[in-house]
């Protein structure tokens, strides 16, 4: 059970995490795809994704020469600050703060943009442009989710084939549907991705200055337990707040 469970938290916690980003680079893709031709927005996508397959294969091995304590240690204060960054987003768009990400309004907004482009004599190369930024950036943080997610214990093969299953998944998905995915729930699986990356990065940070936390593996689950249940507090608190400030408001 005990070597299940790092495999499994892994694979879980990097395939959301890719979902979310494949999903958005998708969008981008699609819009080129369908606006000008899937010549461009293919050839920039494939371009992108030789380029983060060069930067894993260049920096993927220097991780091996890093001893393991230290590496715990660096990429589980990452984890906390990464995660937190989308437990904050997460909060505040829950609660109307900030607005939710609508990929419908970014797919409308990219093909109306790339529309203008149309008359354009190098309108084929601005819109492989699109693309491959879109890809390449998104897919920076894929990478980053999977050296992070899989780096500490040497699971990268594992975070790996959760991000390949992501990707696999919106691609046949999005093909089927030859749509943007609305309907993902997107801001719910950056809470939940901000979760684990945030309890990850605690486990990590703890193991990387010694601590022996108990149940080994399995403390995962009580420190997410912890984490999910201090956000549900501070969510419900929020929006208490936000309520008696706009009854205020009203009187």
């Amino acid at each position: 059970m005990n070597s299940l469970t790092p495999i499994l938290s892994t694979i879980t916690a990097s395939f959301l995490g890719s979902f979310v980003e494949v999903v958005e680079a998708f969008t981008i893709v699609l819009a080129v795809g369908v606006t000008r031709s899937w010549r461009p927005a293919l050839t920039g996508a494939a371009l992108a994704l030789a380029v983060l397959a060069a930067l894993v294969l260049i920096f993927g091995p220097l991780l091996a020469l890093v001893p393991i304590t230290t590496l715990q240690f660096v990429v589980g204060v990452l984890l906390i600050l990464f995660g937190m960054r989308w437990l904050r987003k997460a909060i505040l768009r829950s609660l109307g703060v900030i607005a939710l990400h609508d990929e419908e309004a970014a797919f409308s907004k990219e093909t109306a943009a790339l529309r203008q482009q149309s008359e354009d004599l190098r309108a084929d190369y601005l819109a492989g442009l699109a693309s491959f930024k879109a890809v390449l950036l998104e897919g920076v943080e894929v990478v980053f989710i999977v050296i992070a997610v899989g780096g500490a214990h040497g699971l990268t093969l594992f975070a790996g084939l959760g991000a390949l299953a992501a990707f696999i998944l919106v691609m046949l998905i999005g093909l089927l549907v030859h749509r943007p995915l609305a309907t993902v729930p997107e801001n719910t699986l950056k809470f939940i991705v901000g979760l684990m990356l945030t309890s990850f990065g605690i486990f990590w940070t703890g193991e990387g200055i010694g601590a022996d936390w108990p149940g080994e593996d399995l403390a995962l689950i009580a420190i997410f337990a912890i984490v999910a249940l201090a956000s549900f507090a501070i969510i419900r608190s929020l929006r208490g707040s936000i309520g008696k400030t706009t009854a205020k408001a009203v009187q």
